[in-house]
């Protein structure tokens, strides 16, 4: 009986016991610790408490930190080792919160330098956490006297400080380099791996002093015994390599990661390894060693080896799948491995390497256990899938049919869409599978639980359903949810059975009677849609229904709505032009395919600046300009913008990028200038520009200060010539701007005065592209109807330097920098000719569309025609192609 009773009160206790902590009670108890005698056990358990409730995220005041922090400090006068140990854990949690922790200094100061090894190395890290730059020097000696201790615990422990000490005070701790250098040479494998890593980060702005250090090691001059040290080692040397470009085939740094491939150590294979596996540009022959070490891992009897193997491999099959043709056999018996996660990327590694024939087989193996695997795992195979679909076209039948047995399964949001992701793609990439695809589709939205995915099938439907040979089988689908769901997915279903009576006359008459029993609905929005859509359909004007319903308003309505806001406080007799405002950037792609990341692989981050990467984001851009009075003045809002243009290379000591904003009247020209050396402070850096005949320059805006690491803008404002075809054309451009020679550590200049200086700039190439804004049609056969009215022009061309059709649709697309509609930049395979659409708007707000009629014979030839609702901007595009 005493042995249950034992065994009951075991199974009882296994919960957590500080799952209902309250932060007033146990503030309130730690006044415990001003007790005389101290309590070691009960102060122990009340600061366990304190932690806890601080790593759950628990906040405390400043007041409040601060009584427990000097509370704690009572504790200091116990001899317990365990209380002393959570009071050094105490003081660095509560050093970031409490004020005037710098009291228990002397304390710590005694306990590092003291006899008691058991207190030094927490005593370090505590001091470390509560030390600033101006006491750091007063303890310097003591923690060189660390960082060398025969205790390698002490000494990893000033090391590692060391480490956190480089973000506050990184001059100071530069001054220890011999000291780690000594400890470099330690027989601990955690203090060389320390040691390595500190002399790293002292040298890490350094490129040679990196090198140098690499070479010490890479020689065997300094021997690491760390194997933690060595995969350090190996990831400095592939940031190197990285940073050197294409150039590393043949480098002795890349040598020495490929011997690293036959070290001792398990843990030093991989890494090196994964790092060749992840360098860019790699060839199948310098991919060959390692996909043999990681082949022979995949039969480790060890777990974690096999699942690391065959991670990697999945990641080498997306650029690589030829490489790994010799490692499907042992990825085929990994499919049966008890660990379901080995077996999942197994499988969808082998899906991606293996034939045709083998995806029936390949597929029913997946089915008999995905059900056991988590959803991050399902994500895996369903990306797999999507490739799978993508590589072999005839398949589609068997995938969907898979797919659609997975969205039946229960999952959370990510993992359904995923799913939905994958079929979209499948639709829209192979026409034969479009029918099958939207079925299934149809079929999950009867039980969708996910809002969001079921507004967006029921979007796709109402884009897709129109164009299939049988669009009246998915209107039930449709109103079901009319009948079912909540406002917002009847709101999606009003305006996709919309799209269907707009593109469909033989349906229409059905369409009006399902709205006309949609504007007795209970929500507003729901209500007001159904009576604007009947309406429009009503009148059965087929240009009428493809303006409004299907090719909707086309222009920014963050934008439209402030220029209404503005026009409203400032009336003015000319009427509002709505040309004025741009439309709407344009996306590629229906949907955002989920993300595949398993885990992340550890880097080291590189040290050298860069320029920030300008978010892209509607009216991003406009915002930033509109707070520069010189531009904000313009006629008229920012019309586009352009990917920023390199006009140096990326290695130069001064890195200039241009980025082109186009206004309805005027070119902005924003230089993003970066600064890469540490010796040296820029003042008023501007471009002298020499703009092409036609073009005048308004206002030139210089940058008043480009310290080293930091990017700045100038900008130069030009008016467009009257001429059209005289906006087409190249600036040279110079950088111009005074230098001060500074103190690298400090960044502040030796002297006030300076030297005027210059660099020359790639030239400044202004295009086509650069003045129209993709627009999507979603009808373009009725957009073309729509715009017989406009302006004509027509040219044949031979685009001989073009060898097929894929390319040649690539090119006349990027150069003309406009949106291609209903997937026309697609090219079925074994086509000799095809049609491409284009869409856009011209700056100012004129309509642009666009039929190349592409032939392949000997060589391409293109019959493109162009229809504008300016004349002006027909010819400028026939002559510029030509």
């Amino acid at each position: 009986m005493a042995f249950k009773r034992d065994k009951k009160e075991e199974e009882d206790g296994g919960g957590n016991i500080f799952q209902n902590l309250e932060k007033t009670s146990v503030l309130q108890e730690a006044r415990t610790f001003n007790d005389t005698p101290v309590n070691p056990r009960k102060c122990t358990h009340i600061l366990t408490k304190i932690l806890y409730l601080l790593n759950q995220g628990e906040q405390l005041g400043s007041t409040e930190a601060t009584e427990v922090f000097f509370a704690v400090t009572k504790l200091f006068q116990s001899k317990d080792v365990v209380l002393r140990r959570m009071v050094y854990l105490g003081i660095k949690e509560l050093s970031s919160l409490a004020e005037d922790v710098i009291i228990v200094t002397s304390s710590l100061t005694k306990d590092m330098t003291g006899r008691e090894d058991l207190y030094r190395a927490a005593a370090i890290r505590a001091l470390c956490s509560i030390t600033d730059v101006t006491m750091l020097q007063s303890i310097e000696r003591y923690m060189k006297q660390a960082i060398v201790d025969r205790n390698s615990a002490v000494s990893s422990a000033a090391l590692v400080s060391s480490l956190h000490l480089t973000k506050v005070a990184g001059e100071v701790v530069k001054r220890w380099v011999n000291e780690a250098q000594e400890a470099a040479n330690s027989d601990s494998i955690m203090v060389q791996y320390h040691a390595l890593g500190v002399l790293y980060h002292i040298r890490k702005s350094d490129r040679l002093a990196v090198t140098k250090l690499v070479a010490k090691f890479k020689s065997g001059r300094m021997s690491l015994k760390s194997p933690f040290a060595i995969c350090l080692v190996i990831r400095i040397v592939s940031k190197l390599l990285e940073e050197a470009g294409g150039e590393w085939a043949e480098s002795p740094l890349f040598d020495f990661v490929e011997s690293c491939l036959r070290h001792k150590s398990e843990t030093v294979i991989y890494e090196a390894a994964h790092a060749i596996v992840n360098m860019k540009n790699t060839t199948q022959r310098e991919l060959a060693p390692a996909v043999s070490v990681l082949q022979l891992f995949c039969t480790s009897p060890k777990p974690t080896l096999r699942f690391a193997a065959v991670r990697t491999l999945n990641k080498v099959a997306m650029s690589h799948p030829a490489a790994l043709m010799a490692c499907n056999c042992d990825l085929e018996s990994l499919i049966t491995d008890s660990n379901r996660s080995i077996a999942t990327l197994a499988i969808t590694t082998l899906l991606k390497t293996g034939a045709e024939s083998s995806v029936d087989r390949l597929m029913k193996q997946i089915s008999s256990f995905v059900c056991e695997i988590s959803d991050e795992f399902k994500i895996v195979v369903v990306q797999a899938i999507r490739a799978l679909c993508l590589k072999f076209p005839r398949k589609h039948s068997v995938l969907m049919n898979f797919l659609s047995t997975m969205l039946r399964d229960e999952g959370g949001l990510e993992y359904k869409a995923s799913i939905a992701d994958t079929v979209i793609t499948i639709i829209e990439e192979n026409p034969d599978a479009k029918e099958t695809g939207l079925a299934h589709l149809c079929e999950f939205i009867e039980d969708c639980e996910h809002t969001s995915l079921a507004v967006r099938i029921l979007h796709l439907l109402g884009k897709e359903g129109p164009k299939t040979k049988q669009p009246s089988r998915y209107i039930r689908f449709i109103y079901n949810r009319v009948i079912l769901e909540k406002a917002v997915v009847r709101g999606a279903a009003v305006a996709a059975m919309a799209q269907f009576g707009a593109a469909c006359p033989d349906l229409l008459p059905n369409i009006l009677v399902l709205l006309a029993r949609c504007q007795m609905d209970s929500d507003d929005e729901v209500r007001d849609r159904a009576t604007y859509y009947h309406t429009i359909l009503q009148c059965r004007d087929t240009l009428i229904a493809n303006h409004y319903i299907i090719d909707t308003l086309q222009v920014s309505l963050p934008i439209l709505e402030k220029a209404l806001y503005q026009y409203l406080q400032n009336p003015s007799p000319i009427p509002f032009d709505l040309k004025s405002i741009p439309p709407p950037s344009a996306v590629a792609d229906d949907h955002v395919a989920a993300s595949n990341k398993i885990a992340a692989e550890g880097s080291i981050s590189s040290t050298a600046p860069k320029l920030s990467k300008p978010q892209r984001e509607e009216n991003y851009y406009a915002t930033k300009l509109n707070n520069i009075p010189e531009i904000a003045n313009l006629n008229g809002p920012l019309f586009c913008s352009s990917e920023p243009v390199q006009l140096t290379e990326s290695e130069t000591e001064y890195v200039v990028r241009c980025i082109k904003h186009c206004f309805p009247h005027h070119l902005v020209l924003q230089f993003e200038c970066l600064n890469t050396l540490n010796d040296q402070l820029l003042e008023n850096v501007w471009v002298q520009l020499e703009p092409s005949e036609g073009y005048e320059v308004v206002h030139s805006i210089p940058c008043p200060r480009l310290q080293y690491g930091e990017s700045a803008s100038t900008y130069i404002i030009l008016r467009f010539p009257d001429q059209l075809s005289a906006t087409i054309g190249n600036f040279g451009a110079t950088l111009k701007f005074v230098v001060k020679d500074c103190d690298q550590t400090t960044g502040l200049p030796d002297t006030e005065e300076g030297y005027d200086d210059e660099y020359m700039l790639e030239d400044v190439e202004v295009s086509l592209s650069d003045q129209i804004q993709k627009v999507s049609k979603a009808n373009f056969g009725a957009a073309w109807e729509e715009a017989a009215g406009y302006c004509e022009m027509e040219d044949m061309y031979s685009l001989a330097s073009m060898s097929s059709l894929e390319e040649a649709v690539a090119n006349v697309t990027a150069f003309l920098g406009m949106q291609p509609a209903e997937r026309s930049d697609k090219v079925p395979q074994g086509k000799s000719a095809h049609t491409l659409f284009l869409s856009g708007f011209f700056r100012g707000g004129q309509q642009v569309l666009v039929r190349a009629k592409l032939a392949l014979a000997d060589a391409v030839t293109m019959q493109l025609t162009v229809r504008s609702t300016d004349q002006r901007v027909a010819e400028l595009i026939t002559s510029t192609v030509g």
